[in-house]
Order: C-alpha cells, then structure tokens, then sequence
C-alpha cells in the first residue's frame, strides 16, 4: 500500500492496480488542487475542499462514489461509513467517518469531525485500528490537544495529521511529546510493517 498526501484532507492510497482517494479536493475550493484517476472516492462531507469527485475522474477512471454512512465493499476494499458531526458547513453537518480494510489493513479516515467526543458505539468499532488520519487545524475540525487526546484513545500503530499549519502541527507533535519529525513524500507499508509501532507520527511533505 502506498499513501500519498495532496493537501487539505486529500490523500491518495494505491494497492495492486486500485487507487482510493480520500476527500479530493474540487475545483471550487481555493486549496491547490490535484487531478488522477480513482477506482473509488471517499466524501466526508459535501464541501468545496473535500467533495471534489473530478478531479479524481481521469484517464478513463470513474470512481465510485462513498460520500455517506453505510457498508460497502468495492474492488476487495471493505468500507464502513459511520456518521458523526461536523461544522465546516453553516451549522452542523454529518461528517462520515470511514473504517477501510485493505491488505488486511484498517484505515480509519476521521475526515471534517469537530468533536472528540465520539460515542461508546463508534469508538468500539474503530478501536485499535492500523493507521487513522486525524485533523489537527483547530476551527472547524479537532485542535491538536483533541486530536491528540482521541488518536490516544483509539490507540493506532501510525497516525497521520492532516489538515494544519506549522504552528497547529508544532503543537500537535508537543502534545505527543516529539519536537520534530521529518517529513516524507510517501508512505509505503505492508501489514508486517505495523509490527512494533505505537502511535508513530508519520507526516508529509
């Protein structure tokens, strides 16, 4: 598996010949925008920098869309959309959090959440999953002492920031008690890889 970081919440996870993109960002958002072709495309919540589903419609690739809580099961990738809240929006929104296997690894993808306080339920289900990608700006989505807080609580082999600034992500790793790490342009992984890890912030570039 190989993970790639676009900017914003876009990421971009290959395997074999499948491509996942998660939360592409659209043609109407300001961030900077990447364009490739996707086999399937995750939405967490309908908004400019995170719903862009053309830009990740490319050279003959049409990706099926996940942009809401349910079960799906997608070229020998299982996805588990779980509904949970967010304020990107005017008021409050359902953001989905997504639980993907893959490789006989679990990918939790918390997306636009602005509340660390998950329920007993959710919590259960994503419980000690593989890699969880977690924002850390503060705002609308979790601050970096949230963030910290709910990545301790589920307790992952690697956690991947997202979504921040020097300074937001200078305080997120003082939350973990780390005062650098070096960024990497992407990250590849087998299952065998996770051995050993506890909480390893990878970061990218």
């Amino acid at each position: 598996m190989v993970i790639s970081f676009l900017g914003g919440q876009f990421f971009k996870v290959s395997f074999g010949d499948t491509t996942l993109a998660f939360n592409p960002i659209s043609k109407q958002s300001k961030l900077k925008q990447s364009r490739f072709g996707a086999d399937i495309a995750l939405i967490s919540v309908n908004h400019p920098d995170f719903n862009g589903v053309e830009n990740v419609t490319h050279g003959g690739r049409t990706p099926f869309v996940i942009d809401g809580p349910g079960e799906y099961e997608v070229r020998n990738v299982t996805v588990h959309g779980l509904p949970s809240t967010s304020h990107v929006q005017m008021g409050e929104s359902v953001n989905t959090i997504y639980l993907v296997t893959l490789e006989g690894m679990r990918l939790c993808f918390l997306g636009a959440l602005s509340s660390s306080k998950l329920g007993s339920e959710l919590m259960e289900v994503i419980d000690g999953v593989d890699i969880l990608f977690i924002s850390i700006a503060g705002g609308d989505v979790l601050n970096a002492s949230d963030a910290h807080e709910l990545s301790v609580k589920i307790g992952p082999h690697i956690v991947i920031p997202m979504q921040y600034d020097k300074e937001s992500l200078k305080k997120f790793l003082k939350e973990e008690g780390i005062e650098k790490v070096r960024p990497i342009e992407k990250l590849t992984l087998k299952k065998k890889d996770l051995e050993g890890k506890e909480g390893e912030i990878v970061v990218f570039k």
